[in-house]
């Protein structure tokens, strides 16, 4: 037999350092991590098997630990799948597949929470070097001839053909001299039952000559919910999702009758690395019947509810199903309606009853929850009632329901602003005449939220209304004598403005919402906001509407009224410019010339302190 001897990747050999020196305190997980590998290749088998009976042959599938005091190895074997030659390779000698660089970015030096990540990316099998100082691995697949992987995880591993007859793996741990404790039957008892009790196989203790099933070996989702404990649940969560942390809230229930199906759904404390990327498969584990059929089916939850972690066990599928039996299948349809249901029962329920803990589920998943407005018209008005935003009554969020509680009796309309950041809105002109009215204004300044706004026209008979567009003013359209005068006052002001800066705005008019501010851009009543319209270009989308802003003069601002009073052409282009790009800037944009506005604004300032721009200029 030829021995041949591989280096690891370099990436490989880096996350081995890591995982061997970094996470010494937490030793016990490899157990469960190589337990739930055994458990993934007997889940493998067996769907394989679904086609191919003959591969199961007479072994009932199941898991052992044998604990070898004599030889100071810890071995476990399954009667799984098992690898041949090239998926040895693959699995045990590189990881790049598993994500390795976002692994090694997200590794932060504190152990409780680098070691969640171990089994999130694939590389729970390196764990069994923070226990031995030497791995070896026996597998063989049906088909193949049996394959020998030894290494000290160093940075190089030695693969050979071996002669191992049956099917299946075993994992054989050189303990450390101090880590003789992990071969005491109590020990590997108390392990077992703590993170591994869940499994619906048996785990099986060999040690004096004797066999002893560890667990229930019975699918922790068909157990009666009579007998399960949180501790149970947050256990069989960890198993499921690889989280270290406990989930925040779940939701078991079993259906009977035309449709059958157990569903079990997780909402997870800590966001996923790959929450905001769409393309990623997502969703729960798909069972029928109790046998493993698909990791994260993206048919059985939208995608706005991807956060969402859990399992369906169906008695209504085929054995055989694919995603593409799952596509358009009225009882995937079914099974889907009433896990969006339940999730968003779920998430009313932790609203009403734990609203501390609402917020911080808020904080980490609201901006996906919102895409659910935008995407599902049937379930918009749930969602819309789980919203929560920032506005000026205070610091603390507020859903819709609590706000119009506050609005004034002859307020018309829910009033918003979008901005890029919290403090751009808060300091916001367009906040400035509503301010004054004391009416509340909804900060929202997520990028989603302006297609939030724009599926979700109003709520409870109440519009939903920009203040930085011109249908939401603050004043009556009523005319009076003193509007009158101001507006005539300012009809050649306002005319030679819309000149001087065309191409740049559609018009120029008074504002009633500016009280300290010398100007504002708004949108048009039937236009985008100049926001989405800084988004779509960066996306490289022309605007749908083509429409330009409308700026709002402050007709009692000092600059304003020097802008009146301006006789010299160029002294009125230079101020009229001026008073458009800042604006532009209150708006969080940016200007095509910010050279020229800062010649303007410091041409301004020395007339301010009485010198001539000529001596700048020299």
């Amino acid at each position: 037999m030829t021995t041949e001897t591989r280096e690891f990747q370099a990436e490989t050999r880096q996350v081995l350092r890591l995982v061997i020196h970094s996470l010494y305190s937490h030793k016990e997980i490899f157990l469960r991590e190589l337990i739930s590998n055994a458990s993934d290749a007997c889940e493998k088998l067996r769907f394989e098997a679904l086609a191919k009976p003959e591969l199961l042959g007479g072994d009932a599938l199941h898991i052992e630990l044998i604990p070898d005091a004599a030889a100071g190895t810890l071995t476990i074997r399954d009667n799984g799948i098992g690898m041949n030659r090239d998926e040895v390779i693959e699995n045990l000698g590189t990881i790049a597949r598993s994500g390795t660089k976002k692994f090694l970015e997200a590794l932060s030096g504190n152990e409780a929470k680098d070691t969640q990540l171990i089994g999130q990316f694939g590389v729970g099998f390196y764990s069994a070097f923070i226990v031995a100082e030497k791995v070896s691995v026996l597998t063989k697949r049906t088909d193949a001839e049996g394959v020998r992987w030894d290494s000290d995880g160093e940075g190089a591993y030695e693969i050979q053909p071996h002669h191992k007859e049956s099917r299946g793996t075993e994992v054989i741990l050189h303990l450390r001299t101090e880590d003789k404790e992990f071969l005491q039957p109590e020990r590997l008892r108390h392990l077992v039952q703590k993170y591994s009790d869940h499994l619906g196989l048996p785990i099986v203790l060999i040690h004096d000559g004797k066999e002893e099933t560890l667990n229930q070996a019975r699918a922790f989702w068909t157990r009666p919910k009579s007998e399960l404990k949180d501790e149970d649940y947050q256990a069989f969560y960890k198993h499921l999702s690889h989280d270290w942390e406990d989930a925040r809230a779940w939701a078991h229930h079993k259906v009977e009758g035309n449709l059958e199906y157990t569903s079990l759904l997780y909402l997870p404390k800590r966001a996923p690395m790959d929450l905001f990327e769409r393309d990623p498969a997502h969703g729960v584990q798909l069972y029928v019947k109790r046998v493993f059929i698909m990791d994260k089916a993206a048919e059985l939850l939208p995608p706005w509810l991807r956060f969402m972690r859990g399992l369906v066990d169906s008695a209504d599928l085929p054995l055989n199903v694919s995603r593409e039996l799952l596509q358009n299948n009225r009882t995937v349809e079914k099974i889907r309606a009433a896990l969006v249901k339940r999730s968003l029962d779920l998430l009313e329920d932790l609203a009403a009853n734990k609203p501390e803990e609402y917020a911080e589920f808020w904080k980490t998943f609201g901006t996906v929850l919102k895409e659910g407005v935008i995407e599902d018209e049937g379930q918009k008005e749930r969602i819309a009632r789980l919203l929560r935003f920032q506005s000026t009554a205070g610091d603390a969020m507020t859903s819709l329901e609590s706000y119009i509680t506050r609005m004034k009796p002859e307020q018309k309309a829910i009033y918003f602003l979008t901005a890029d950041t919290l403090s751009a809105a808060r300091n916001s002109p367009h906040l400035e005449g509503f301010r004054a009215k004391g009416y509340e204004v909804l900060l929202l300044t997520d990028r989603v939220d302006e297609w939030v706004t724009s599926h979700l026209p109003e709520f409870e008979g109440k519009k939903l209304e920009s203040v930085a567009s011109a249908a939401a003013d603050v004043e009556s359209v009523i005319d009076t004598p003193e509007k009158a005068a101001e507006e005539s006052a300012y009809k050649d002001t306002l005319e030679r403005l819309q000149k001087v800066l065309a191409g740049k705005i559609a018009s120029a008019k008074l504002s009633a919402r500016l009280t300290e501010s010398p100007a504002c851009l708004v949108a048009g009543e039937h236009g985008i906001s100049l926001r989405m319209a800084r988004i779509l270009k960066q996306a490289g989308q022309a605007n749908p509407f083509g429409t330009l802003p409308i700026l709002e003069l402050n007709g009692g601002h000092p600059l304003v009224q020097r802008l009146k009073e301006a006789a010299d052409e160029s002294a009125f282009s230079d101020l009229a410019h001026l008073l458009h790009d800042q604006a532009v800037l209150a708006e969080g944009g940016q200007l095509e010339d910010p050279a020229a506005f800062v010649k303007q604004i410091n041409k301004l300032m020395l007339e301010g302190l009485g010198s001539k721009p000529k001596i700048l200029l020299g």
